[in-house]
């Protein structure tokens, strides 16, 4: 994929539309594109976050411990950011992320992000929008899981 490309791809992800166009250029110049296989990993659950994964083509797992073992929460595709939680607030990663399929993705340095972050008040936006609709997404999955244990046990 050219310079070109990537520039054309990061613009199709709602984070990076409004962005101006030399700086998503200097976004993709700057950043690493990297190829993962099917189940490897690109971050683990505790490691100190030090970049964020925009997802070029494939899929990947996001992953939590959980006292059965591994649970799989999620799956991000492409134009999905990943990895960026531990970046913006300075806190260990709160999954794993696996890659599910053959996946192509650029790594963006928490230093790089974070200045985007600050010289694009629209993308701070976008972001808070981004992680609302996940948060929503995740309570109303622990609330059905709530209710279904409920179910399971015999509670009312």
């Amino acid at each position: 994929m050219s310079l070109r490309e990537e520039v054309e791809t990061l613009r199709q992800i709602p984070l990076f539309a409004k962005v101006d166009p030399s700086k998503i250029k200097l976004l993709a110049f700057t950043s690493e594109r990297l190829t993962f296989q099917a189940g490897d990993i690109l971050c683990k659950q505790g490691e100190m976050g030090d970049a964020a994964y925009v997802i070029i083509n494939g899929k990947a797992d996001v992953v939590v411990d959980s006292p059965t073992g591994p649970l799989t929460v999620a799956t991000m595709q492409k134009n999905d950011v990943v990895g960026e939680i531990a970046i913006l607030i300075n806190i260990p990663r709160t999954a794993t992320i696996k890659a599910a399929s053959e996946l192509t993705t650029l790594r963006i340095t928490k230093d790089l992000f974070l200045r985007t972050i600050s010289e694009f008040p629209e993308m701070s936006v976008e972001m808070m929008r981004v992680l609302a609709e996940r948060l929503v997404r995740t309570t109303e999955e622990l609330q059905k899981a709530k209710e279904s244990l409920r179910k399971e046990t015999g509670e009312e």
